[in-house]
This record gives structure tokens, sequence and C-alpha cells, in this order.
């Protein structure tokens, strides 16, 4: 009795991706608090490791060459390791599976997109966060306090400062006079977010965001009109105020521009009388302009400690005669390298990744309009510096970046693509804020429900559904109309 064998062969391609690199990407992803705990641990564990600047290393090393590789895929890691692990057993973790196209269809249902769960504060609570860190006295403290609890839901300060002091000398037991109201005033003016928080009426909340913002002639001419027109402005009478300034109409479109952008309320949703909090956040990027105009990038280094292998133990490794000390030594000195390696790469990745989003949404980062915002997914950041799309998540998920006009989260620049009526793309972020636009100006007695709208974002070319429009109410935090009569 014969039997046959059959045999074939067939080939499959796997990628396998050392320890390091899975450690790494893993280092990648740690905030900038996280990572000044996770370094300090490592100086206690490892006797290899000591605090101090690396004495080899340069001061222009952060600035490295662009044509070097800084795909996690590439890193080096030490020869001798020998256990691979197959990348299918990496890869599900948990970084969400990433869009390789932006969506072109507004209403098209996102079924990964469920309301997350946060943690929630009143308004108020969260700016006197911000007292906390003025540079005030205790009794400044109190009033300034005092002050924000006298604002109403829209962040305006209805009362004048001798008012406030009377209430708060009352209150409290001690005599205050107006003028030290007006200084703690004139401190939150300045130093708290929002700004035009504690506005006494429109025309001085729209100077204080005004005043805010990076000076620029289109800007400098709306103060001027805000200042000295706010009459004509109001009754559009835009014949008069180039007239009153001796501007032509250019000038007069452009500063209208920069009026446009402005918010008419302080706080916007204030009757909701709740905030997302954002206690504790540390920037790990921190932006800022130059004499020219020009965005420079930095990194924020908080209060990492500089380390460097200990010079005067390395010598132990090889003259060390017992067997298990000098393994010890040996895996310590290696470790110990490769964290000094990490962090100079994990420093080179992160800046060049966000050099290229200042780059992709430069206007959005000139201005800080939101709706200045560019349709952008994860993979057009990978492609321009040709690292991975899981590296970019990682350089992006749970970052923050200090800007001239306030925190921003990294992830937030990523926004699915809308096409208008005109053919032209806009980020879904700037249809979000004309909604908040037309629900701040509605009328609170008759308020505008989803229908509503739906047809005035139509006008501006922004054809959406009326479901897409509760999706983003309900992800911008605004009640239903039903909820918002009369408040």
């Amino acid at each position: 009795m014969s039997t046959s064998v059959n045999l074939s062969q067939s080939q499959k391609q796997t990628l396998r991706v050392a320890p390091q690199q899975i450690q790494f990407l893993n280092f990648l992803q740690l905030s900038t608090l996280e990572l000044e705990q996770h370094l300090r641990n490592e100086l206690e564990e490892n006797p290899l490791l000591e605090e101090g600047a690396n004495e080899n290393e340069s001061t222009d090393e952060m600035e490295m060459s662009d044509s070097h590789d800084d795909s996690s895929s590439d890193y080096e890691t030490p020869t001798n390791v020998e256990d691979y692990r197959d990348w299918d057993e990496f890869s599900n973790d948990d970084i969400p599976e990433y869009k390789t196209r932006l969506s072109q269809d507004p209403n098209a249902e996102d079924d990964l997109y469920s309301t997350p769960i946060v943690e929630q504060e009143t308004w108020r609570e969260v700016i006197k966060e911000q007292i906390r860190w003025m540079n005030l006295q205790d009794r400044q403290r109190g009033i300034a306090d005092f002050i924000i609890d006298s604002l109403d839901d829209d962040g305006f300060l209805r009362s004048d400062a001798d008012s406030l002091a009377d209430d708060y000398s009352f209150g409290h037991g001690i005599f205050v006079d107006g003028s030290e109201v007006e200084e703690v005033l004139a401190a939150i003016h300045d130093e708290l977010e929002p700004a035009g928080l504690a506005a006494r009426d429109l025309r001085e909340c729209l100077l204080l965001q005004l005043e805010s913002r990076r000076a620029t002639p289109a800007s400098l001419r709306a103060v001027e009109i805000v200042t000295n027109c706010f009459t004509e402005l109001s009754n559009r009478n835009f014949e008069k105020i180039c007239k009153s300034l001796e501007i032509d109409e250019d000038e007069l479109r452009l500063a209208l521009a920069e009026i446009g952008k402005l918010n008419p309320k302080p706080i916007v949703g204030g009757n909701n009388d709740s905030m997302v909090i954002k206690r504790g956040i540390i920037p790990d990027y921190v932006l800022h302009y130059d004499d020219y105009g020009r965005i420079e990038v930095a990194l924020n280094r908080g209060n990492w400690p500089d380390i460097r292998v200990n010079s005067s133990i390395i010598g132990l490794v090889d003259t060390s005669r017992e067997r298990g000390a000098a393994t010890y030594l040996k895996n310590k000195l290696q470790s110990a390298q490769w964290l000094v390696d990490a962090i100079r790469q994990r420093e080179n990745t992160m800046h060049r990744a966000m050099r290229v989003l200042v780059q992709l949404q430069r206007p959005y980062f000139e201005t800080g309009d939101v709706r200045l915002l560019k349709p952008m997914i994860l993979k057009d950041v990978a492609d321009c510096i040709g690292m991975d799309i899981s590296t970019i998540s990682r350089v992006t998920s749970g970052k923050y970046a200090q800007t001239p006009f306030g925190l921003i989260h990294l992830k937030d620049l990523f926004t699915e693509g809308i096409r208008t009526e005109n053919g032209t793309e806009v980020s879904n972020k700037a249809i979000q804020q004309a909604l908040v636009e037309h629900i701040s100006c509605e009328d609170k007695r008759n308020p505008f429900n989803d229908f509503d709208l739906m047809r005035l974002l139509a006008t501006q070319g922004y054809l959406i559904s009326r479901r897409t429009v509760a999706k983003y109410r309900d992800q911008l935090g605004i009640q239903s109309a039903q909820f918002r009569r009369g408040v």
C-alpha cells in the first residue's frame, strides 16, 4: 500500500520588532510629567546613571539633520538582542485604527465615535484655579475670587468698582476701596483666560481680545475702529468709519475680518455652568513668535533631570571579577546608554513632528482662528517626515502645546475634511465654530432648533444633515433648543 505526501511551499512576509523598539514607542508616548517621573525612577534604580549634562553632547544636537531617519522601525538597537516579537502581537495596542484618507461625506456615521466621559467643573472654578497662579497677595486673591463670582453667565462684569468694593467690605468685614478692585480687575484682564473676561461691556470685551492678539496692521486698525467708532460699527455705518479714520475700503475690510474672529461674549455656553477640567496640564511644546513674526517651536523640558552615564563606574564593568556583578553592571550600562540615546531621539522626533504640524496648519497657528484649520490626518504628517503613522500618533497623543492664544491639544488639529458648496474643503472644526456663533447670537426666547441651524449653516456653504448638526452640538456640550429657551 503506497501513500502520497503533498509538499508545498508558501512565502509569508512578516515584520518583527525588537523589544527595544517597542520600548522606544512606549517611551515616545510619555507626557512631560510622566517622563520626568520615569527619569527620576531610573536615576534611583540604575547606578550607571547620574544627574548632569552629557559631556560629549554638543549644544546643537537637538537640531539634528533632517536626513537622519527618525522612523521607529529604523531605530538602532543593541546587537546582542536575540528575542524578537511579531508585529501582530504588538500592533493591537491602545492606539485606535488609523484613517488613511479623509472622509468626504460629512453626514457619514462614525461607528467608533462615542461621547467621552469627562470630569467637569464650573467655569468659575476653572478661572479661580488660574487665579491661584497669579502673583497676588492673599487680600488681592480674595478680591479676585469675589470678582469672578460677581460675573454674569456670559462672563461680563455688570457692577462698577465702587459697588463691588462696598459689597466685598460688607460681606468680609474689611474695608476695600474702589481703587483696589480696579487694580485686581486690571490683573484679571491682563493674565486670565479667556481674553475679554470681566469686561464691563461688549466694546471692552472686543478691545481686550484684540489686545491679547499678536499686533498686525489689521488688528491695530481694528482696535482703532472699536475704540473710536464703536457706535458706527454697531450701526454698520462703514462709510462714516472710513471718512472718520481716513482709511480706504481694503483697510476697513481687513480690520472687520479681525473683528469678526472675536467672541461677542467672554464665556460661550456659560449657562451650562460646566467646563472640561484642564488642571495639571503641562504643555509638551511651547510656541512663540520671534521679532520677524516667524513661529518658533521649543520643547518644554519642565523639571527633567539631565542624565548621563556615570563614567566613574564604567571602569568597574570590565574589571569586576565576580561573574554576577559583571553581568549586572553590563546590563545596567546597556540600559543607561539606551535611555540617554532614547531621550535624544525622542526630543528630535517630537521637534520634527511639531514643526511639520506648524507648517501644515500655519494659518491657524498665526491667528488662533479655529476656522482656518485645514483637514488633516496622521498620515499627512507621517508622509512629510518619513515616519510611521503609529509614531506620529504617539507624538501627538496626550500632548499639549502652549501658544500665544492658549493651550491646545495636538489631537484637536486632526480633523475631517468637508467639501463646501463651492468645492473647497474645510475642517469640521470650522463648522462647529460657526455653530457656536449662531447659537451665541440667537434670541433666547426663541432659540434655533437643529433644523434652523442646518439651514443657517447651508447659507454659509456647509451642507450637512440635521443629525450631523445634533452630533456636533452634543460634542460641543450645547443643549437642545428646548433647554436653551429663556436662559
